[in-house]
C-alpha cells in the first residue's frame, strides 16, 4: 500500500483525512485508485492536480514507478515559470 499525504483544500474530497492509502505501483494507478476510493476527487483531478514522489513534483507523468516506502502527496496543480 502506498500512503498519500493530501494536500490543502483536496482534503475535502476525503473527508478531511490529511491521509489515504491505496494500492499502485505507478502515479496512473495512484490517481486511478485516489478517483475510485475517494469520487469527490475525480473533478479535481481531471482539472489537473500535482503529485510529489519522493520530493519531485510530477503533472501526468503516468508511468513513473511509486514504492510502497515512496513520499507521495496529492496536491493542487503546482504551476510557474
Amino acid at each position: 500500500m502506498v500512503r498519500v499525504v493530501i494536500w490543502g483544500s483536496l482534503r475535502a474530497a476525503t473527508n478531511g483525512a490529511a491521509e489515504v492509502e491505496v494500492e499502485a505501483a505507478t502515479f496512473k494507478e495512484v490517481i486511478t485508485q485516489l478517483e475510485a476510493k475517494h469520487p469527490g476527487l475525480k473533478p479535481r483531478i481531471e482539472r489537473g492536480v500535482s503529485l510529489a514522489i519522493d520530493g519531485t513534483i510530477y503533472r501526468e507523468a503516468w508511468f513513473v514507478p511509486v514504492r510502497a516506502d515512496s513520499e507521495v502527496v496529492l496536491m493542487p496543480l503546482m504551476v510557474g515559470g
